[in-house]
């Protein structure tokens, strides 16, 4: 891999990292943000759900922006959009302020998720877009484990507000680095309707094609498997099996450390495989521990056996995403912005109806999280049976 490529990864590492940050850094706040505001925990919680709620539609209206106007201008646009939001929520006085401009500020970290994936699509081949992929993962794999951390520590020294203004200072850096680093590897088309009919028909073509519909449905399903996870756990984990906060937050950090392995390894096998057949492999291997996680629960096996294959299960997360999204791209060359903006919004609603079902299900045990683990890895499988009419017609180099 070439220097100049080096530093792409880097960047769009970096750029991929803003919506994890923004979600996990602020979390060790939440209490003191409601002691300051004088609002219920509750409505502090709905910050979260607000960014959510524009993480996952948001990457939308980026899709035909992207490729109407190229990679770099919309880049900058939202970078900020998301320097100006961060710095008012650093100087929110109210909680519905605060709910307002974190959904402002998803706004803006929809850049740092659907244009690095158009980039990938712009400069590599799916086999080598692959690789790319498992390393932006490495840095996904890391905000998890470093935001929360890096939140608590300036929570010693500093209060809430100095969360949103650390993400300000470093997003600023962020689009320092992009005006002069960034080269726009797809100019603008004008051919691109901005249009609603246009813009709507365009997303509904590239749903249709057999390829994308396969691997987005299946990465979304691995995706939900994540976010059931991300949701149950602390429940399962703490109230049930009695874990405390800095237990489960190791215990969170070693499982992020095993996607971030996996992801790795997923190089490592991509030098000898293709994608699409890692992807067929993991989801296989989705059906058995999906199985084997249903089956010790009846039969009560315990609580480490659990963890085990949890542990396995967020690995597989780093092999089949990576593979995934490069394949899911792979059929679009002048619509690559729309097709990732699909992809990104259809894995967070994925993702958002999981975290729901599990609190709709919620009945004091561990098996909500487990039954929608379960039957989301297993409707990844079920997705990939297509594998065998559409794989072949991609050309991996």
């Amino acid at each position: 891999m070439s220097k100049s490529n080096g530093t792409l990864i880097l960047i769009l590492g970096a750029l991929t990292a803003i919506a994890p940050f923004s979600i996990d850094m602020y979390l060790p706040g939440m209490n003191d943000i409601a002691k300051d505001l004088g609002a219920p925990i509750s409505d502090v919680q709905l910050t979260l759900t607000s960014f959510f709620f524009g993480i996952s539609f948001g990457q939308l209206f980026y899709g035909p922006i992207v490729d109407r106007f190229g990679r770099k201008v919309p880049l900058l646009v939202g970078l900020a959009l998301y320097i100006i939001s961060s710095l008012a929520c650093g100087f929110s006085n109210s909680v519905n302020a605060l709910i307002f401009f974190r959904f402002l500020q998803s706004l803006g970290a929809c850049a740092g998720m659907v244009i690095p994936r158009a980039v990938v699509r712009d400069v590599f081949s799916p086999h080598e877009g692959a690789k790319v992929f498992s390393q932006i993962i490495l840095v996904m794999g890391i905000a998890p484990i470093l935001a929360p951390t890096v939140g608590g520590l300036l929570l010693q020294f500093a209060s809430w507000n100095w969360i949103f203004f650390t993400l300000t200072g470093i997003s600023s850096l962020m689009l320092f680095g992009s005006v002069l680093t960034f080269q726009d590897s797809k100019g603008g088309d004008s051919s691109i309707s901005l249009k609603i009919a246009p813009v709507i028909r365009e997303y509904i073509e590239v749903f249709s094609d057999p390829i994308f519909k396969t691997y987005v449905l299946s990465s979304g399903f691995s995706a939900a498997v994540m976010f059931a996870y991300i949701a149950g756990s602390p429940f399962v984990f703490m109230v049930l099996n009695g874990l405390s906060q800095t237990e489960y937050s190791y215990l969170f950090g070693f499982n992020a450390f095993g996607l971030i392995l996996s992801s790795q390894i997923n190089r490592l096998l991509l030098k000898k495989f293709e994608a699409a057949i890692i992807v067929k492999y993991v989801g296989y291997s989705y059906l058995i521990l999906c199985s084997l996680l249903v089956i010790f629960e009846i039969l009560g096996l315990g609580f480490v056996p659990m963890l085990i294959l949890i542990f396995f299960l967020v690995s597989a997360f780093g092999l089949i995403v990576p593979n995934a999204s490069a394949l899911a791209m792979a059929p679009f060359s002048k619509n690559a912005g729309s097709a990732s903006a699909l992809m990104g919004a259809l894995q967070m609603v994925f993702g958002a109806v999981s975290t729901a079902a599990v609190s709709i299900l919620h009945d004091g045990s561990a098996y909500p999280m487990i039954t929608v683990m379960s039957m989301s890895g297993v409707m990844s499988l079920t997705c990939l049976f297509f594998l065998g009419k559409t794989h072949n017609r991609i050309k991996e180099s």
